[in-house]
C-alpha cells in the first residue's frame, strides 16, 4: 500500500493569504493520480496534488487537466461529485473516516462516518471555515484547474483536540466527475470493487505528518 509523507510548513497557518498558501504549495514535490480502477469508466484526467500542514490546519493542492468542467453545484453539501471535483478522505483511528469533496469552484461537502452509508455531513456553518483558491483556465486540449483547501484541525469534531505532528493516518485522494460528458474515477491508491466506490477505507494508503 502507498505511503506518504507530509511535511510541515511552519511559516504558514491557518490565518495567512490563502493565496499566499497556494503559491507556498507550489514548490512541493507533487504527487499524481494514477489509477482508473474500473475499466468501463477508462479516461484517466490528468491530476496531482501536494500536501503540507501547520499546527493548526492541513493544506492541500489539486491540479487538474480535463478535457470538460463541470460546476452546477454550489451550496455547502451538496451533490458536489456530479461535477469537476476532487476529494480527500482520511482515517485517523477505526471510529471512521471523513470525506472532504470539492468540486472546480470550490463548493465542498464533508461527512464523517464508517461507510458510505449513514454518514453524517458536518455543519455548513463549520465547513464555511474551510479557506479555498481555486483557478480555471480554457487550453487547446479542454481545461486546467487548480484549488487549495486549507483545512482546520477543529473541523476534525470527533477528535478533538486534533495534534498532525507525529501522526499516522490512512487516506486516499480522488478525481471524479459522474455527470460529465467522460465520467471518471481515479484515485491515488488503487481500489478493488465491482463498481465505482470510493468509500473503502481498506484500500486507503498511509499518511505519516512528519
Amino acid at each position: 500500500m502507498k505511503e506518504l509523507v507530509i511535511s510541515s510548513l511552519e511559516e504558514l497557518n491557518y490565518n495567512k493569504d490563502i493565496a499566499k498558501i497556494s503559491l507556498r504549495l507550489d514548490s512541493l514535490d507533487r504527487n499524481k493520480l494514477v489509477y482508473s480502477p474500473w475499466p468501463s469508466f477508462p479516461y484517466n484526467p490528468d491530476v496531482q496534488f501536494v500536501a503540507s500542514y501547520s499546527y493548526d490546519c492541513i493544506f492541500l493542492k489539486y491540479y487538474v487537466n480535463e478535457k470538460n468542467i463541470r460546476a452546477e453545484n454550489k451550496a455547502i453539501n451538496s451533490s458536489v461529485w456530479e461535477d469537476s471535483c476532487v476529494e480527500f478522505f482520511i482515517s485517523f483511528d477505526d471510529t471512521g473516516y471523513y470525506n472532504f469533496e470539492f468540486n472546480c469552484i470550490g463548493t465542498a461537502l464533508v461527512g464523517f462516518g464508517k461507510e458510505k452509508i449513514n454518514r453524517h455531513l458536518l455543519p455548513a456553518d463549520l465547513i464555511g471555515e474551510i479557506k479555498l483558491h481555486h483557478s480555471l483556465l480554457k487550453t487547446e486540449k479542454g481545461f486546467h484547474w487548480e484549488l487549495t483547501v486549507a483545512i482546520p484541525s477543529h473541523i476534525f469534531i470527533c477528535h478533538p483536540p486534533l495534534i498532525l505532528q507525529g501522526k499516522k493516518a490512512r487516506a486516499n485522494f480522488y478525481k471524479c466527475g459522474d455527470l460529465l460528458p467522460e465520467p471518471h474515477f481515479v484515485s491515488w491508491t488503487n481500489i478493488e470493487s465491482a463498481e465505482p466506490n470510493f468509500h473503502l477505507p481498506e484500500f486507503f494508503g498511509t499518511l505519516t505528518f512528519a
